[in-house]
């Protein structure tokens, strides 16, 4: 039997190498970001692709992670990001996919985490066509979406303009659907600018804490780089960026198109998630009180979608991929196996 004093000195070295081990998991934030977070390390390399928007010199970045072990026989899979984050927060989906087969592309928008911010007029088509450039520069020509959040939005307008690209389509807690325009009352991008211009690392904290029903450590990560960002020099760039993409989702709706997918779909929808984009701005409490509500918005969307399925998750908030994770992953693997 091991003595009591060798049992606490187990027990303690084995916190210590947890600690340890989480941290080397989690890369380090630096205090000030510059707009493409240059000094923040993402889990895999990253490259780029240029673009030419509206006679702008634009680059995209994007990981693409080879399957592990390798599989000629498995589609790629592509993920997209939220609004208020960038494909590194893909994570351990990445580590999860590659480990089953799949090549898994991973872009950052352009606004978005390391990709150019050039103050531009937004458009869920444009994006989605710097998306189906970067495929065919990746000669991918068949793909599972996976689109979160706003992601989500991106994911619907990409299988939209390019059904015979994508073979698969998975939602996760999308934004959009519902009208926002209908509940939300506008504000001109000035307005919308001046208030990115005001967001400090407390208040994108508040915001995020929205996203769980319970705020834990390892999502710090997700408040402190856009919150070095707002350090930095070339903030008033990022924060343009930021109003113009909140006016791009305020301004254009799927959700009228839903009906139009034609590709097997999946709705995966945390229980607890009450997400408004412009939720702060609606005074009308019997309008603030149905906003929001995904698991009727599921609902009603998955019998908009031809082919679809809905798995909700009890009791798991906005970003289930970042909450419950083995959960997330079990779904999306169930549908696209």
């Amino acid at each position: 039997m091991i003595p009591y004093r060798k049992q606490v000195l187990l027990v303690f070295t084995l916190i210590l190498f947890l600690l340890q081990y989480s941290q080397a998991q989690t890369p380090a934030v630096p205090d000030v970001l510059d707009a493409e977070i240059l000094e923040y390390a993402y889990p895999h390399p990253v490259r780029y692709i240029q673009l030419e928007i509206e006679n702008k010199a634009c680059r995209m970045a994007y990981m693409d992670v080879a399957p592990k072990p390798n599989s000629a026989t498995k589609p790629a899979v592509v993920l997209l990001h939220g609004k208020n984050f960038m494909g590194a927060y893909w994570r351990q989906t990445i580590k999860y996919l590659s480990g089953l087969g799949y090549r898994v592309i991973i872009p950052d928008q352009v606004g978005f985490g390391k990709s150019s911010k050039p103050s531009l007029h937004y458009s869920f088509h444009q994006l989605a066509t710097n998306t189906r450039q970067l495929l065919d520069t990746l000669g991918v020509n068949k793909a599972i979406v996976v689109g979160h959040s706003m992601g989500g939005m991106l994911a619907t307008r990409f299988a939209l303009m390019y059904p015979e690209v994508v073979t698969k389509l998975v939602l996760e807690n999308p934004i959009g659907l519902e009208d926002y325009r209908t509940m939300v009352p506008f504000a001109p991008l000035e307005i919308a600018y001046q208030k990115e211009l005001k967001i400090t690392e407390e208040s994108i904290s508040s915001y995020f804490k929205t996203y769980f029903p319970e705020w834990l450590p390892e999502y710090d990560e997700w408040v402190k780089v856009p919150a070095a960002q707002t350090r930095s020099k070339d903030y008033a760039a990022v924060a343009l960026a930021s109003a113009q993409t909140y006016d791009m989702i305020y301004q254009q709706p799927v959700i009228y198109e839903l009906e139009q997918l034609q590709m097997p779909t999946l709705l995966i929808i945390g229980q607890t998630d009450r997400t408004v984009v412009g939720k702060a701005a609606i005074k009308d409490k019997a309008v603030l009180a149905k906003a929001g509500n995904y698991p009727n918005l599921g609902r009603k969307a998955v019998n908009q979608i031809r082919s679809s399925k809905l798995v909700g998750l009890p009791g798991v908030g906005h970003i289930p991929h970042l909450q419950v994770p083995e959960a997330f992953h079990k779904a999306l693997t169930s549908f696209i196996k």
